[in-house]
């Protein structure tokens, strides 16, 4: 059986916070994307599970991402029954503020997998 969700924080490229909640036997890691005032883009880690996998995640994968400071908050549910989704990648927009309208990117990555794949035929 899966454990319950975790909490953690991070801050991204412009001091921003995010608060995100994970599944610890799922969730690896997430990743922010965000344009510099250079006009580059810069992808940073904003949270990485410590945590060593107990139990199979389960058939339902749920994460959630909220950034208060830029007006983003989202939840991304999905199923998936045979653990088949390795990485999920979710543009937004933000809404209000003085960033209004900039991109903002996050890649959401399961923990490897660690068990062989059965090679017989």
């Amino acid at each position: 059986m899966a454990r319950h969700n975790r909490e953690g924080e991070g801050e991204d490229q412009h001091g921003r916070r995010y608060i995100i909640g994970y599944q610890p036997d799922w969730f690896h890691q997430v990743k922010v994307a965000r344009g510099l005032d250079s006009g580059r883009q810069s992808t940073k880690i904003l949270l990485r599970n410590s945590e060593t996998p107990l139990a199979d995640p389960g058939p339902r994968v749920r994460t959630h991402i909220a950034a208060p400071e830029l007006g983003i908050e989202f939840e991304v549910n999905l199923r998936d029954d045979r653990g088949v989704v390795r990485r999920i990648i979710v543009e937004t927009i933000v809404p209000e503020g003085e960033e209004k309208g900039e991109t903002v990117s996050f890649i959401v990555s399961r923990i490897p997998d660690t068990r062989r794949s059965d090679s017989r035929g």
